[in-house]
């Protein structure tokens, strides 16, 4: 018995370490919420991908969750949902609701939401994994996105700013007790096609900046601000440990 323990024994351990050392590879998404209250963060896949953690939990303050990446092409965004609560059976958010679920499950958010957008596992052998923060659909909380460990263009991204302290008053959404509790972008506040880049407006040539699209960009310049802003924006980061997304960071 003693002579197989031994080899029994140094085969689970070398199973343990080749299986620490496939683990180091994998991606992990790291949601962080340092804001003063409960944020409901809302994860929605592109079409054809696969949905993260049913697409969406309750994060208590000052508490992150860490999953696993999927190993294969992944793209989708992450936005926060604010002041969601269980009323008369139904489940419902102020901001960035997604169909009165907890679980969104695929579905995309209400806007206005600020947004942290992601294309994982591309370009090959370099194993690029893109990211960015957009305002296209308005903002509701400060948000960055920090990559971990990754090699190339990998700079820290998004708005640290409050904008609902200087959103302006055309552009607020207010609460039942009279909070500002999101900023419109100019899109959502007036619906034209130039504003929203629809119709004629839906290119790079048509599709520009407006006063409303200036104010966000002006507090925070490392973010998308209308449809047609700068594809720079989106950076592109070889081979990250981990992408972490940290509400009011």
């Amino acid at each position: 018995m003693a002579q197989t323990s031994l080899p029994l024994a140094a085969s689970f351990l070398l199973l343990i370490s080749f299986s620490s050392a496939a683990d180091t590879g994998r991606l992990f998404l790291t949601v962080v919420n340092n804001c003063p209250f409960t944020v409901w963060p809302a994860i929605q896949p592109n079409a054809g991908h696969p949905v993260l953690e049913k697409g969406g939990f309750a994060l208590p303050t000052f508490t992150h969750r860490s999953f696993s990446a999927p190993t294969t092409h992944w793209s989708g965004r992450i936005w926060a949902r604010t002041g969601c609560a269980h009323y008369n059976g139904k489940f419902s958010c102020i901001t960035g609701d997604c169909g009165n679920r907890l679980e969104c499950n695929g579905l995309g958010g209400a806007t206005p939401a600020s947004l942290a957008q992601f294309d994982l596992h591309h370009g090959g052998h370099k194993d690029f994994s893109s990211y960015g923060v957009s305002l296209v659909d308005g903002y509701n909380v400060p948000m960055t996105v920090t990559p971990h460990e990754g090699h190339g263009v990998c700079p820290v991204v998004g708005c640290r700013e409050d904008l609902l302290k200087s959103c302006p008053a055309h552009l607020q959404v207010r609460s039942h007790s009279g909070h500002v509790v999101a900023c419109k972008s100019g899109c959502e506040a007036f619906r034209s096609d130039e504003l929203c880049c629809r119709g004629h407006y839906n290119s790079p040539n048509t599709c520009k900046a407006s006063s409303h699209s200036l104010f966000f960009k002006h507090a925070c310049p490392s973010t998308f601000t209308f449809a047609h802003d700068s594809p720079s924006l989106m950076h592109d980061c070889s081979s990250p440990r981990e992408l972490k997304v940290i509400f009011c960071h």
